[in-house]
């Protein structure tokens, strides 16, 4: 049945990506509802670690994305509960050796170019801030900015905001069919419950993003990477920061389907520290994956030798949705009148989840946008007719 009161939008997906479009078009006037085949937060979000960072992004789209969320990210946490449990715990990159060292000062320098808080952390300053790293570390980075909430909080506490403002929620309703009219623009959304009438429709549904679009007969490259994340026994104070290695940057950068690891260090209010992640292109296979777990506990161990002795309670994996050139779809889709993305975001979604909430919010009610959409642009990974997109990363040649 339609529904009788009249909607601007229909967000697929109550991740924190959708509970953040929902938030910012709710309080921009626009009367929104969320419908998602499961509850708040079981995807990618609820996978995660609920990383603010921009430490790990190099200067760019994806840095300014970051860059406008983390002033987003404050804002919000003196509006949400504190079950959101943000943190602006800051960062710390390290080194393991003089090479390392330089390629991170390199990185560091462009970013604080483009507006990033970076400042060198000498070799001997290393244990000040964290006084129970390895040692031997030739140096590091400290990045104030980074921080930290708790995902599936942060995204309910987000939902439940929207719906003080307006925003209805439909869990438990998987989207069947996405209808246009006969000039091909949106119309409604279909469950099998329900039918949402609205000119505009915006896809957050994260690893299923590709499918998403699918049903408006648009092709979306977006693919899974599953990730492990091991969670410690409860434990007192011992890591300050988050704490990563440099290579963990090449690690988010890449676009190869094998097993990478490099871990992030982190600990947690309630006590337990967070030791993640892994990367590889593996489909949706959720089988358990003992060489990758095994490979986190060692990294970790060598950057915080005081784990190697402490116990792993549980771990949990999810799969992050990951597009070939690793930037986001954010933005109206030109081929489908009505239709937005928001997904994409592969590992940073929790982080990038504000600006990319307010910047669907501008482009629904006509807003000068806060940062140019085109790096974002969801038609960009079509080429000129050579055949399918494999899955690899396009060259630069093939990029419109």
């Amino acid at each position: 049945m339609p529904n009788r009161h009249p909607l601007d939008a229909v967000v697929i997906g109550a991740g924190v990506v959708g509970a953040a479009v929902a938030y910012y078009a709710s309080r921009s006037g626009l009367a929104v509802a969320v419908v998602d085949r499961g509850p708040v937060a079981g995807g990618t979000t609820g996978a995660g670690e609920g990383n603010l960072l921009v430490s790990d992004k190099e200067a760019g789209p994806e840095l300014d994305l970051a860059l406008l969320s983390t002033r987003l990210w404050r804002d919000l946490s003196e509006r949400l509960p504190p079950e959101a449990e943000y943190e602006a715990k800051g960062g710390l990159v390290v080194a393991p050796d003089d090479r390392a060292l330089e390629a991170l000062r390199c990185f560091a320098a462009a970013q604080v170019e483009a507006g990033v808080q970076a400042d060198e952390v000498p070799e001997d300053a290393l244990r000040s801030f964290e006084p129970h790293l390895a040692r031997g570390l030739r140096g590091g980075f400290h990045y104030p900015q980074d921080a930290q909430v708790q995902p599936a909080q942060a995204a309910a506490q987000l939902l439940r905001a929207a719906g003080a403002l307006g925003a209805r929620t439909y869990l438990g309703e998987e989207v069947t069919e996405i209808l246009t009219r006969p000039d091909g623009a949106v119309r409604a959304v279909r469950t099998p419950r329900r039918e949402l009438v609205a000119p505009a429709v915006v896809n957050a549904a994260g690893t299923w993003g590709a499918a998403v679009a699918g049903l408006a007969g648009v092709q979306l490259p977006v693919l899974p990477r599953r990730g492990f994340v091991l969670v410690t026994e409860p434990l007192p104070p011992l890591v300050r920061h988050k704490v990563y290695a440099a290579d963990y940057i090449a690690d988010v950068a890449s676009g190869s389907a094998a097993l990478q690891s490099s871990a992030v260090v982190e600990g947690t209010p309630a006590g337990p520290v967070l030791i993640g992640a892994t990367r590889e292109r593996v489909g949706f296979d959720r089988s358990l994956s003992m060489p990758a777990l095994r490979r986190l506990a060692r990294q970790a161990a060598a950057l915080f030798p005081v784990l190697g002795e402490v116990r792993v309670m549980r771990t949990y994996h999810g799969f992050r949705p990951y597009l070939p050139d690793h930037l986001p779809a954010i933005g109206p889709d030109p081929r489908v009148p009505g239709l937005h993305h928001a997904c994409g975001h592969e590992g940073a979604g929790i982080g990038l989840a504000p600006a990319t909430g307010l910047l669907i919010a501008e482009g629904l009610t006509g807003a000068p946008a806060s940062l140019d959409l085109k790096p974002f642009r969801p038609e960009r990974f079509e080429v000129p007719r050579r055949g399918e997109w494999d899955g690899e990363p396009l060259k630069k040649e093939d990029e419109r």
